[in-house]
């Protein structure tokens, strides 16, 4: 199986553009939020799941996840979070696996925004990349990209692993503090290093 690269950070910080970089470069990239969005679809693997914890509103008329009442709810409502995440993440998980064991190129990584909150990855990853920034520029790149309010984005970064939790669990770092080209350079020269692991097969973290 080719080396597993685990990519995370917190809302904002630039972890789809390091993705876009490291995909340009040859490395396979398995997505834990695309695979959320096919599973939350109509006829999703998800929907009857989330029907029956949550509740028939959260479904809209196409049979998909409606996800404005959805971000609105789970981050008012600690319970309803928890129900919605013990329906995804299980099956997130097995479908970021079995992709992960299907790939062919020398790393893979696997871009997973919660990856500590949720845990249930360490027999999977031989190595952990975090993609950092200061929490004020997280906020202001989400309310810009996403338009949604400040609070919202603050809900959202209180639902998240604190910056300094991410830190430490990290094996590398990349600094999105500058320009996506500065961000690039940095994808480019860890980049090598990765291949350098797979070539010598890194074991799993422990």
């Amino acid at each position: 199986m080719s080396l597993v690269v685990g990519l995370t950070g917190g809302i904002g910080s630039g972890k789809s553009a390091a993705a876009r970089f490291f995909h340009e470069l040859g490395a396979a990239v398995v997505d834990a939020d695309a695979i959320a969005h096919e599973i939350t679809a109509p006829g999703g693997a998800a929907i009857p799941a989330i029907r029956d914890a949550l509740g028939p509103q959260f479904i809209n008329d196409s049979g998909a996840l409606d996800r404005e009442l959805t971000r609105a709810t789970v981050f008012a409502n600690a319970a309803a979070r928890q129900a919605l995440e013990a329906v995804l993440h299980p099956l997130i998980r097995k479908e970021i696996i079995r992709r992960v064991k299907a790939a062919r190129t020398p790393y893979v990584i696997a871009v997973i925004p919660l990856l500590f909150e949720t845990g249930g990855y360490t027999e999977l990853l031989s190595r952990v990349v975090v993609v950092d920034c200061p929490e004020e520029l997280q906020i202001a790149r989400s309310m810009r990209r996403s338009e949604l309010p400040e609070s919202s984005v603050r809900a959202i970064l209180e639902a998240q692993a604190s910056r300094s939790t991410r830190l430490a669990g990290a094996d590398d770092v990349l600094t999105n503090t500058g320009s996506l080209e500065d961000l690039r350079v940095q994808v480019r020269a860890l980049h090598g290093k990765l291949l350098k692991m797979a070539s010598g097969q890194h074991p799993p973290k422990q």
